[in-house]
Parts: structure tokens; sequence; C-alpha cells
């Protein structure tokens, strides 16, 4: 009984959504049938008993109390008519949620029935609703096209063919529709393909394009103008006026896009800007600081009012790197509280070990982190990789070489971790080892050393590595 879908639906239920399913059930418009909600009681009893023990079929038909014996068609059809209504009851919930399609729909009713009388009044609301969304993207378009043809289809016969309608407005919905919502998925496609070697055929993609390189008046349509920049900084990297033209625009229209789209397009931008730093341009880790910093002033990356704990971490590294020490510490307390309870406890004390880290508050470093066994397996190897850096740059050579040990057995153990991963973290802890023995001044060692990093290049914080040989000279 739990493997079928209806129970995993219901198990996504919290108390308030199963009430108002219950209602819905009860509701004779869409049910009359006590057996199906009595059956629905059953099962939410069970899904949110904490001791649960698997049902039969057969219990659940004692259960229902139905005069006859069990009949396998019967509870089939029951347990098929519920998914019916519960699967209703979703699609429910979306279109309440939708003023606008729903102030569509009763126009194109109204039209239908002809009732004249409705006419102005359905128009009036619909469009009303439409234009104060606060979102303009491609969909925005669409339901504007659907408020427009419905309107037109109510319109006299007559009407229609002696004075102006509204086709114009039609068309125009439409093209910023098509274009922005084409945009939008030629992005997604250039977006995959940099992770994985897939083709796509987006037809006529060239020919859009080559139209809005001609015409400027897209501009004035913030889906269209926002995604056409995004692609120009894909197509044609080279030009960094393009990212800057998609930075002013993501700050004029940003807000106006729902949040798990505001958050891709931003991507597009900070992706842009990891692609400039990974080709040697550091001055755009400042750019990706600024980024960051609007979606925090627009509240754009709290999705669910939540900080993901990646782009908590993201942030802090960036800020780190470019010397805001302060900055990160009062990033990390005023803002702890919005990442997701589970990571909380260990993205702060990471967070905070690589602030105390960069300020060179080694004994800091080490309290944060001794006594931390990180369930993530990035945490644990970067926590891992801080801590040994730290014990080198404190001369704690005793729990230093304790670490290599349990660094290296950490990393046999981690059957998930690639062989090239691993050699990364291996090689850091061996380089570590051999900088412990080498006496400063001894350039003969030191210039052997840089060779094999050279040769092997597969190294952890290289950087650091480097650094430190520098150090012997």
């Amino acid at each position: 009984m739990r493997n079928t879908k209806l129970y995993s639906i219901l198990e996504h239920f919290d108390k308030y959504e199963q009430n108002r399913l219950r209602k819905y059930l009860q509701s004779p418009y869409f049910n009359r049938n006590q057996t199906l909600i009595d059956l629905f009681d059953l099962l939410v009893e069970d899904a949110n008993s904490e001791k649960k023990k698997e049902i039969e079929k057969e219990d659940v038909w004692t259960l229902l109390r139905l005069k006859s014996p069990y009949d396998d068609v019967r509870f089939r059809k029951y347990y098929s008519d519920l998914l019916k209504l519960v699967e209703g009851f979703l699609a429910q919930q979306v279109y309440e949620a939708d003023p606008v399609r729903q102030a569509t729909d009763l126009l194109k009713a109204v039209g239908k029935k002809k009732m004249e009388k409705l006419y102005n009044s359905s128009v009036k609301t619909a469009r009303h609703l439409s234009q104060n969304q606060p979102w303009r993207h491609a969909q925005h378009y669409l339901q504007q096209y659907q408020i427009e043809v419905n309107f037109y289809d109510i319109m006299a016969f007559e009407t229609k063919r002696g004075a102006r309608t509204n086709l114009e407005e039609i068309a125009n919905n439409l093209d910023s529709f098509y274009l922005a919502e084409k945009l939008r998925i030629y992005a997604s496609v250039l977006t995959q393909q940099t992770f994985v070697s897939q083709e796509y055929k987006v037809r006529l993609i060239d020919e859009i394009m080559a139209y809005l390189h001609a015409h400027k008046d897209h501009e004035e349509t913030p889906a269209v103008a926002v995604y056409f920049q995004v692609l120009r900084t894909v197509t044609d990297q080279d030009n960094l006026e393009h990212y800057y033209r998609l930075k002013e625009l993501l700050d004029q229209y940003g807000l106006l896009f729902p949040k798990h789209e505001a958050m891709e397009l931003y991507g597009s931008a900070l992706n842009y800007c990891i692609r400039q730093i990974n080709h040697g341009n550091q001055g755009f880790l400042e750019e990706l600081f600024i980024l960051y910093n609007q979606l925090i002033d627009k509240e754009i990356i709290f999705l669910n009012d939540e900080f993901s704990p990646w782009d908590f971490r993201n942030i802090v590294v960036i800020a780190l790197r470019l010397g805001r020490y302060e900055w990160v510490e009062k990033f990390i307390h005023d803002f702890n509280h919005k990442i997701p309870e589970l990571n909380r406890d260990n993205t702060v004390t990471y967070t905070l070990a690589q602030l105390y880290f960069y300020q060179k508050k080694y004994d800091k470093v080490i309290e944060q982190l001794r006594n931390v066994e990180y369930d993530d397996v990035s945490y644990n190897l970067n926590s891992k990789t801080m801590l040994l850096m730290t014990y080198f740059e404190t001369d704690e050579y005793e729990p230093l070489y304790s670490l290599f040990e349990s660094f290296r057995t950490y990393l046999n153990r981690q059957k998930e971790l690639s062989s090239d991963r691993k050699a990364l973290y291996k090689n850091l802890i061996k380089f570590t080892k051999k900088l412990t023995k080498i006496m400063p001044g001894d350039k003969a060692e030191v210039k052997r050393l840089k060779e094999e990093i050279a040769a092997t290049g597969n190294v952890a914080s290289l950087n650091w590595i480097q650094e430190k040989i520098e150090e012997l000279v």
C-alpha cells in the first residue's frame, strides 16, 4: 500500500493541506461517495503515524466496513477514483493561486455563453489583474495574449468588420511571449551544453537573434531584453560590454521575474564572472561580490525565505579573497538564521573557520574544526584541508602528522570519491609533508620540490603550497 502513487502524494501533504483536501472530498460538487472519504481518512491516519506497519488491501477493506467480501476489482476502483480526486485537488490548488488564469477563463466562458452584460466587467477585471501582476516574464505576455484573444472573440461581428479591433495587441503580446520564451529555452540549452554533451535543434534562433540585433524596440520588453543579453554574453564572451549591459538590465528588471527565474538570470551573470576569473581577469572577483550583494539586497537569493548553504559559502569565499573580513563577520551574523536548520551548524562552523584562517587567528580555526566531523564529504575535505594548513602555519607538527594519517585513511574509505579527486588531496598531504622536511634556504631541495609539483599538477590548495615553498627560499 505504501508503494502506491496515492500514498506517496498524501505523505507530501502537511496537516493544513490534508484538511483542505478532506473538505474538497466532502464537497458534493466533486465527490458523492462516502467510501472514498473513509479510505482517505485511513490512508492519512497511517501516513501521519510514527509507528507505521505494513497494511494490506484486505485489511483496509475490513476497516472500511463494507458489507461484502473483499473484491479486488472494486477496491482498485475506489483507489483509482480517490487518486483522481487527489490529482484534481492538486490542479485546483494551482488554479486558485492564479487569479489571472481564473479571470481569463471567466472571460472565455462569458464569450461562449454570450453573456453581454458581463463583457465589459470581465474584460476590465482580466486586464487589471494581468497588468497589476508583479512579473514581466514570458508567461505574463502569454496571459495578455489569451486575454486579448478572448476579448476579440466576444466582440460583435459587425464591430470586427467596421471598427479598429485589438488585433495589434494580440500580435504584439504573442511576439513578446514567443521571443522571450524562445530565448529562455535557447539560453537553457547553451547552459546545459556546458555540463553535458547534448545536441539540440532550436529552430529560427539565428533569425530571432538577427532580428533583435537589428531592432532595438525589444528593450521595452524586460523578458526579451534580459534573455537576449544573456545570450550575447554566452555567444560573444570576449566583449565585456555585453556583461555590463546585462548587469544593468538585471539591476533594472531583476524584481520583475519570479525569484527562481531571477536567480537563474543572475546565475548567467555570475557564471560569466567566474569564466573571466578562470581566464585570469581577477577584476571580476569584485563583480561577483557586487552581484551577490544585489541578490541579497533585492532578497532574490532567499528562495522559500532560505539561504542556500552553497551560495552562503561562495559569498564568504569571495568576500574573504577581497579582504572584506569585517563584512564577512557581519554577514555570517546577520544571515545564518536563513540557512536551512539541517545545514546551519556545519555552514556557520566552516565559514567562521575560513574567516579566522584568513585573519591568521589560527587558534580559533583549530577550535572550530578540531572536533567536527561533517556528514557532507565536501565539507569534510575542505575542513581537513584548512586544518592541515593551520597546523603547518603554526608549526604544530605532532597534530599535523596525525592529521596526515587520518586524512589519508578518510580518503581511502570514501568509495564515492573519484580516483582523481582522491589524488588531489593525497598530493596535498604528500607535498605538505615534504615541506616540513626542507630547511629554509635549501635551494636545491626547493627546486626539486617545485619540479615535482609541476610534474604532478593535480594538487589541492596549490596556491598555498606554492606560497609556502617561496617562503623557504
